[in-house]
């Protein structure tokens, strides 16, 4: 599983000009699956995220997390992040898990991060969605299950 994680001071998804979920200050996360990947890695990948301090305290250090900031989560699935462009022009999804998995382990990571007390947000899996944010820092850092 691959998570690109965006700290936002807002973040919002539509899809067809509807917004599906908004969130102001937190994480924005785009999440990949492939055909490895089970319910321990998206258990893994949600504690992760839900302990990363990435946010910054009095002195301007980064000792706090979401979870201590009382910030929120916009998730949205992604399976263009095992895009394969090694070779031609067009990506290779070949290496993202097929759609009914995929829901499957993103539907349980977002569980996953709600059980650990996070307001979690999401677009539509599968859809077209227009994703905005206004990343905080910038900070974008990209988690990856297998290493």
């Amino acid at each position: 599983m691959r998570v690109v994680v965006q700290r936002c001071k807002e973040a919002r998804v539509s899809v067809e000009d509807t917004v599906t979920g908004a969130i102001g200050k937190g994480l924005m996360l785009l999440v990949g699956v492939t055909h490895e990947d089970t319910e321990q890695d998206a258990k893994y990948l949600a504690g992760k995220i839900a302990g990363l301090r990435i946010f910054e305290d009095e002195a301007g250090k980064m000792n706090f997390s979401v979870t201590d900031t009382g910030g929120a989560i916009l998730s949205v699935s992604q399976f263009t992040l095992y895009g394969d462009c090694r070779k031609g022009r067009r990506p290779n999804f070949m290496a993202a898990a097929g759609p009914a998995e995929a829901e499957r382990l993103y539907d349980y990571f977002n569980q996953e991060l709600r059980a650990g007390g996070l307001q979690v947000e999401t677009g539509v899996f599968g859809a077209m969605m227009d994703v905005s944010l206004t990343n905080w820092g910038p900070v974008t850092l990209l988690l990856d299950s297998r290493g």
